[in-house]
C-alpha cells in the first residue's frame, strides 16, 4: 500500500470542493441541513466520518447523490484500514485455481 495515494477524508471535499468555493461556514451548512452545528464541523475537520444520514443531507442539498459521499467515506476507511494491516495482508497468498 506504499505506492498508493493516501486517503483523502471526505471532510476534505466538503471543506475545498464544497464549502470554500461557496464560501459557506461548516455551520451555515448545518443549519441548511438542519443537523447540529458540530457534526458539520466536525466532518469538515476531519474529525468524524459521512453517515448514512448526512450523506442523504449533503446528497439533496448539493444535488449530488448520497452514494457519492458513502463511498468517498468507504475508500477513506478501506485505506485506513489497509495500511493498519499491512503487513498481515502481506502474509496472506492469494487464492489459485488447481
Amino acid at each position: 500500500m506504499a505506492d498508493s495515494l493516501p486517503p483523502v477524508h471526505p471532510g476534505e471535499i466538503l471543506r475545498e470542493e464544497f464549502l470554500v468555493p461557496l464560501k459557506m461556514s461548516a455551520g451555515a451548512l448545518a443549519k441548511r441541513l438542519g443537523v447540529p452545528r458540530t457534526r458539520i464541523e466536525r466532518l469538515a475537520s476531519e474529525q468524524t466520518g459521512v453517515t448514512p444520514d448526512t450523506a442523504l443531507r449533503l446528497g439533496k442539498f448539493f444535488n449530488t447523490t448520497p452514494e457519492f459521499w458513502m463511498t468517498l467515506q468507504a475508500s477513506h476507511d478501506l485505506k485506513v484500514h489497509a495500511a493498519s494491516l499491512e503487513a498481515d495482508l502481506a502474509a496472506i497468498r492469494q487464492y489459485e485455481a488447481a
